[in-house]
């Protein structure tokens, strides 16, 4: 039998061979980890809330700020093309629209808007000051604050690839939305290694978005059919159904964020009160910038001090406007216009949500008309921190 000679040089040089690939492809793994585990460089804010909540002005605590992108409930459009689907349905929908514009893809409208469009098809675009200044739009700078009105008049004919091309210059991207009902449909974006986002829970007190909701009851109603899973029928909510579903949900986001949640929600989530925000705005808004990883700029500081002190709170024609407003008595108003009988269903509805956000229930009309009760309970001493938190537990 033939026996085949290696020599040793031959041996070593091929062991030498073999190391060097192994080390550079050990090399190339090592720094492929490396960069998945670097944060995008951009920074992702999802402000979650419901309808009437004080969420289009938060939207614009944000918006006005020089380095965020922020767009103003862009699945508008997923609801308004399947308004026959029910809201459980749409949630995948609504993740990845919302996970691609995150990623500044604006492609994704292509399922839901004209192929030839310009910045005013899309949907309250004009609140967002990144679309009223340069690249998205000339006639403003970044630094300056921006109003819609103007913004309307001066911008909207500009072609809607200037929302990409905005999107990708700064280094915070802000969406406002009313369209999720469980945080656990956002746990592939939290979990998301191209996605770098933090979640703001925006709630209020249910008997003043009950009182705000009533000023805008024909807006809502197609809306209102989605949660109910009408099949495209719009609905009033006369029997607080809407209402009913708005507050379990805020009770599930609350609780899941704060009862033993995942790891991966460590500082990423931060619960606002709109109560707290307009008594002491500043103070709450340099709490939310600083979750957000920006700073409260004078220009700002003076434009939230002008926009919540200013006369009474506000007409029945400017319910989706931000205008200037005693912040304070908007929040409670709804004391003095609700009846005690509704005041009375609510409370049946959202018992749980009332209780566990903080907000005091009321037992007669008395209570109710009484202002100088407060019904804003202090934030609670034991309220969940994630200090204290442990995943191993």
């Amino acid at each position: 039998m033939a026996r085949i000679r290696i020599s040793s040089t031959i041996v070593i040089l091929f062991v030498m061979v073999q190391t060097g690939f192994l080390v550079f492809m050990y090399a190339r793994y090592s720094s492929f980890m490396l960069q998945s585990e670097e944060k995008p460089s951009q920074v992702h804010i999802l402000i979650l809330s419901s309808w009437r909540s004080g969420s289009s002005f938060v939207g614009q605590l944000f918006s006005q700020h020089p380095s965020v992108f922020y767009l103003m409930e862009p699945a508008w459009h997923v609801w308004v093309t399947m308004y026959q689907n029910s809201a459980k349905v749409l949630h995948m929908a609504v993740r990845d629209l919302v996970r691609s514009v995150f990623l500044c893809d604006m492609s994704v409208f292509d399922a839901y808007m004209p192929w030839k469009r310009n910045l005013s098809d899309l949907f309250q675009w004009a609140v967002s000051r990144a679309l009223c200044s340069a690249p998205a739009c000339d006639s403003f700078q970044r630094t300056d604050i921006t109003s819609e009105m103007a913004c309307k008049t001066l911008c909207g004919r500009y072609p809607f690839t200037k929302v990409e091309e905005a999107c990708k210059t700064y280094s915070h991207v802000v969406i406002k939305e009313v369209r999720f009902f469980d945080l656990k449909v956002l746990y592939p974006l939290l979990t998301d290694p191209s996605l770098n986002l933090k979640i703001i829970h925006l709630v209020r007190d249910p008997r003043a978005v009950v009182k705000s909701r009533e000023q805008s009851v024909k807006a809502l109603a197609r809306d209102n059919g989605i949660v109910l899973s009408t099949n495209g029928t719009k609905v009033e909510d006369s029997k607080y159904k809407v209402m009913q579903e708005i507050c379990r949900s805020h009770v599930q986001i609350y609780e899941t964020a704060t009862l033993k949640p995942p790891s991966f929600l460590k500082d990423r989530y931060l619960m606002i009160r709109f109560e707290d925000l307009v008594r002491d705005p500043l103070s709450e808004i340099s709490e939310m910038y600083k979750f957000a990883d920006l700073s409260l700029t004078p220009t700002l500081k003076s434009w939230v001090y002008n926009i919540t002190h200013g006369q009474g709170p506000g007409r029945k024609k400017e319910a989706f406007k931000i205008t200037s407003r005693d912040a304070v008595n908007v929040s409670q108003a709804w004391r003095n216009v609700l009846s005690f009988q509704k005041i009375k269903k609510i409370q049946e509805v959202c018992k749980g949500a009332i209780n566990m956000l903080g907000y005091q229930l009321v037992d007669s009309e008395k209570e109710q008309r009484d202002l100088s009760l407060d019904l804003v309970l202090p934030r609670r001493q034991n309220q969940f921190s994630w200090s204290s938190f442990n995943p191993k537990n």
